[in-house]
């Protein structure tokens, strides 16, 4: 196994740089660097030097022992100034030793991975926690992360292997007069794996859109404030306004961070029937597209009017233009703010009580997984339904189940994942 540094912090100028070293040889290097490295898991103060005996840097030095760091390998970590020169000196002295190259983007975390630290489900929480923007999915991820997934997939694993031990008992006993008969209990371990299973496939739609984000579409006639209201979010200009209908011809889109929810705002051309060519096609996109999102609002004008488009049960309707109409109870006005503190927590509301469904699992490998595990729980009950000879072919799908439960936190059938996930790692993670 090849020894590998990098810089595990972001590039450009900062108070303190990391840089981290895994490997066979990271103590040899950090001693050739720093001399006398500090106990494990001890921060020390140290200089740098470079083969000609010229002063780096004055840093902190970490060292982890094998199996006590991230990567579970012998580790040695270099708290920098965090100046690009510093960085750059001393990456450019690491790179110069023998044994030692630059780590490739999600190397670390890989590492981590084949040596047992973490499970496949934990490498995609972490991949989420350096992606996470929003409160809902700093915790999402994090729970991901600490293998709250591993835990119910193995819970899960072991109420199949006592199944499938209990079928393959009788089956290697057929020719005797075995006391017990086996099914009421093997049927009732796979119904408990199998509800729970399906509880936690029902919430991976809630736990990607914390991942991903919800869509929230503002849509009504023309000139009903709606681009005046998606800027009121925005804090910006982020729509054309005016008062001529069929001002905006496209979807235009604004991320915001909502009561801890991660919500791209849709700003959505006007609907009416309309001979403009450009403008229909606008509408057509408004109305796709508004059909697709997670939550409608409808802003209306003294009509009351929702051309080609009807509100949904949760859908949020409300009167545009507050400061300039009478427009009862509840009504919004983007030009002076009156009513969308109201509007931002009912939208906020439903937006939360759909992620409140989401269980551990977040992603659409998870469900695939989970999914192939049921079906072939489902065969099991089936077969063992018509009784004790179809026990045989019943152990075979409790392997199955066994065999998608494993791939769900990466024991078997998942390096065709792996390039993808961790492409998307930085370099020095």
């Amino acid at each position: 196994m090849d020894t590998i540094f990098a810089l595990a912090t972001a590039r450009g100028k900062a108070g303190v740089a990391v840089i981290r070293v895994s490997g066979p040889r990271a103590l040899s290097a950090g001693q050739t660097l720093a001399g006398d490295l500090p106990p494990a898991r001890k921060a020390g103060l140290r200089r740098l030097t470079d083969p000609r005996g010229e002063v780096l840097d004055q840093v902190l030095v970490l060292q982890f022992e094998e199996g006590a760091s991230f990567t579970g390998e012998k580790v040695v970590e270099f708290h920098c100034h965090g100046s690009p020169a510093t960085v750059t000196a001393v990456l450019r002295t690491l790179g110069d030793m023998d044994g030692l190259r630059m780590a490739e983007p999600g190397e670390f975390t890989r590492r981590a991975l084949e040596n047992g630290v973490l499970d496949l489900a934990q490498v995609e929480g972490l991949s989420d926690l350096l992606e996470a923007e929003t409160e809902a999915q700093r915790r999402q991820a994090l729970r991901v992360l600490s293998g709250a997934l591993g835990e119910k997939a193995e819970g899960w694993r072991s109420a199949l292997i006592r199944a499938a031990a209990l079928l393959e008992a009788t089956i290697d006993f057929a020719d005797e007069d075995v006391p017990v008969d086996v099914t009421p209990e093997v049927l009732d371990l796979l119904c408990g794996v199998d509800a729970t299973l399906k509880a936690e496939i029902a919430g991976v739609d809630a736990a990607e859109r914390i991942r991903d984000g919800f869509e929230v579409a503002i849509v009504g006639p023309p000139n009903a404030g709606k681009s005046t209201l998606l800027n009121h979010l925005a804090g910006r200009d982020a729509a054309i306004t005016s008062e001529h209908a069929g001002t905006t011809r496209d979807v235009i889109e604004v991320r915001m961070d909502l009561h801890g929810l991660p919500v791209t705002m849709l700003d959505t051309a006007g609907l009416r029937d309309s001979a403009d060519e450009v403008e229909s096609i606008g509408i057509a996109r408004a109305i796709a597209r508004a059909k697709t999102a997670d939550l409608r609002v409808f802003l209306l004008d003294g009509t009351g009017r929702t051309e080609g488009l009807d509100p949904l049960p949760d859908d949020i309707v409300v009167r545009g233009k507050a400061d300039v109409a009478d427009a009862g109870t509840f009504a919004v006005s983007g030009k002076t703010g009156a009513g969308v503190a109201d509007l931002v927590a009912r939208i906020a509301s439903v937006l939360q009580a759909r992620a409140a469904r989401a269980e551990t699992a977040t992603r659409e490998r998870h469900r695939l997984a989970m999914k192939r595990a049921c079906d072939a729980i489902v065969a099991a009950e089936n077969r063992l339904s018509l009784g004790m000879d179809g026990a045989e072919l019943a152990a075979e799908d409790l392997r199955c189940a066994i065999r998608a439960l494993d791939s769900l936190v990466g024991r078997i059938d998942v390096e065709h994942v792996l390039d993808e996930i961790f492409a998307r790692f930085c370099l020095g993670k």
